[in-house]
């Protein structure tokens, strides 16, 4: 399956802007930084700290809303930046399998010929490469 039968939807990793933006950028490391251990275990003494500070705070009221206002901020904010990484994933997957699937088909061109089961599966391979864009909700 050349270039000039793919269908229009089937982007291949060739296709792909190497550039990234810089919210793609960022968001890249922050992924890279909160996949640690150490982020972890940042998180654990940032509990640890704030459950004595009741103390200095003087009402549990007060205390409660501290810690959270603060975990729904970042957990906000990682929860954008996570979805954009996840989405960026996914889309890498996508286009390789769009390339081996055009690479499977030019493949079964050669090797199969005028094979009637070989030209039914070229057809049908074809019409999967991009099924995931056809078939999602975005």
């Amino acid at each position: 399956m050349g270039t000039d039968d793919r269908p229009h939807d089937a982007v291949m990793p060739t296709d792909v802007p190497r550039q990234l933006s810089w919210f793609d950028r960022f968001a890249t490391a922050t992924s890279g930084y909160i996949s640690h251990a150490w982020f972890f275990v940042a998180c654990v003494l940032l509990v640890v700290v704030w459950a004595p500070s009741i103390f200095a705070f003087g009402t549990v009221d007060t205390w409660q809303l501290v810690i959270n206002t603060l975990t729904s901020i970042v957990t906000f904010l990682l929860v954008a930046l996570l979805q954009n990484t996840q989405k960026r994933a996914d889309e890498a997957v996508q286009h390789k399998l769009n390339a081996i699937a055009d690479g499977l088909t030019d493949l079964m061109s050669h090797v199969g010929g005028d094979d009637p089961d070989v030209d039914r599966d070229r057809r049908e391979l074809r019409r999967a490469v991009g099924l995931e864009d056809r078939e999602s909700s975005a």
